[in-house]
């Protein structure tokens, strides 16, 4: 934490985290408690993060929030419910004498400045890493420790999940006031070394249904979600086993067949909402022709409310996959991406267009079977591009004063 005389300031970071079993509709909808429980991985920061600043002041005359350089309404209820339960958990504390022995006092207001390094709205879980960060940078800012993910939930429900890293569980709970509807780890970010996400990112643009209203008419409209909830028990015990064994076909076939009954879902709702794009429906049946070409389910898909592609393999199928992936989806058709293709020159400060971003991935050879096997025509424009990313931590603490959001003045520094 730095000090700058009446001015308190903290900076955290916090992860994206991916569904593989979904949480979709909710038995309450102020206190965001799901009508089931629901089962993600929290992908690594190094290439998908929300950086949250929260910095407190004598001086400043309302709370202020400003998210990737635009000004907010801090007044959104979901803002309000978590700065209220943090501040109402800090004063608990601090009058029981177990509050962090800081200098902030809790009548101080607080700026908030945000920003994604990846699309927002895009169906790619920015209001989960954008609520986690918040949550734990106001935590940090009070000095609060312990249980967080209440609080996190009541800003975005999957946001409880971004307040661990590795494999992570949404106890959907039964108490009428949520206090048992938490997050809890299973296995920390080191537990499956070799498991590897390539994000395929189709379309950047926010999604045309946003998922709380998309989740409030499927609640009242499909059949099929009531169903859902009958066998997602199941199908989170099988996928917690698979997880702990590393049983890869295992966690592979219920990871695909929960993606597709949630779109299922999406259909049954009337009227149907459609998150998949013609290209998201290619990916998936190039998912299966691939694993279909080797007997074996060697990659994964997963779609969350939108058209991006989350796609789960192993470390040594990556380099190949990746191949399939463009010569199926040609980067060099993709219009004025091809200028742009290669890496920024040296010493060049106009910005360059890349394919593929994240961990390396090394240029192989598709072999004319595996084509042959997959039949498919190549599309002329499709994938943007693809992140190479891996599962990694929870929410994590910045210390280098540089890296705050907030100028001395409080205000954002771009």
């Amino acid at each position: 934490m730095a000090e700058d005389k009446s001015m308190l300031f903290i900076t955290c970071t916090a992860p994206v985290n991916i569904a593989v079993i979904k949480y979709w509709g909710k038995r309450d909808e102020e206190l965001i408690l799901p009508i089931n429980s629901s089962l993600s991985l929290t992908l690594h920061q190094d290439q998908l993060k929300s950086t949250t600043t929260v910095a407190a002041s004598r001086d400043f005359k309302e709370d202020r929030i400003w998210l990737n350089g635009k000004e907010e309404n801090i007044n959104h209820p979901r803002l309000q419910s978590c700065l209220r339960e943090i501040r109402r958990l800090a004063r608990k504390r601090r009058s029981s004498g177990d509050g962090h022995s800081n200098t902030l006092t809790l009548h101080y207001k607080v700026h908030i400045c945000s920003v994604n390094n990846f699309p927002t709205a895009a169906g790619l879980a920015s209001s989960a890493a954008g609520y986690a960060c918040l949550v734990y940078a106001l935590a940090k800012l009070y000095g609060l420790e312990g249980e967080l993910s209440e609080i996190a939930r009541q800003g975005s429900g999957s946001a409880c999940r971004s307040m661990y890293g590795g494999f992570v569980q949404w106890i959907m709970g039964e108490k009428e006031d949520g206090s048992d509807s938490i997050a809890q780890q299973i296995e920390p970010e080191t537990h499956w070394p070799e498991l590897r996400v390539l994000i395929l990112v189709v379309s950047a643009e926010q999604k045309p249904v946003g998922s709380t209203a998309g989740m409030q008419t499927s609640v009242k409209t499909s059949p099929l979600l009531k169903y859902r909830t009958q066998i997602v028990p199941k199908r989170m015990k099988e996928m917690i086993e698979a997880i702990k064994r590393q049983d890869f076909e295992i966690f592979g076939q219920l990871t695909m067949k929960d993606s597709n009954q949630f779109h299922a879902t999406c259909l049954d709702t009337f009227p149907p909402i459609f998150y998949l794009s013609d290209i998201s429906k290619r990916i998936i049946n190039l998912v299966h022709k691939y694993n279909s070409h080797f007997g074996e389910t060697r990659v994964v898909y997963t779609f969350d409310a939108g058209p991006n592609a989350v796609i789960y393999t192993r470390e040594l199928h990556v380099d190949e996959f990746v191949e399939v992936v463009k010569h199926y989806f040609p980067p060099e058709e993709n219009g004025e991406q091809v200028k742009h293709y290669k890496h920024t020159p040296p010493n060049s400060t106009t910005p360059q267009f890349q394919f593929l971003k994240g961990l390396p991935v090394n240029s192989v050879s598709v072999s004319e079977q595996l084509k042959s096997s997959i039949q498919m025509d190549p599309v002329k424009a499709g994938i943007q591009y693809i992140i190479n990313t891996q599962v990694g931590p929870g929410p994590q603490l910045i210390e280098d004063a540089n890296r705050h959001l907030l100028g001395k003045d409080g205000l954002p520094k771009q």
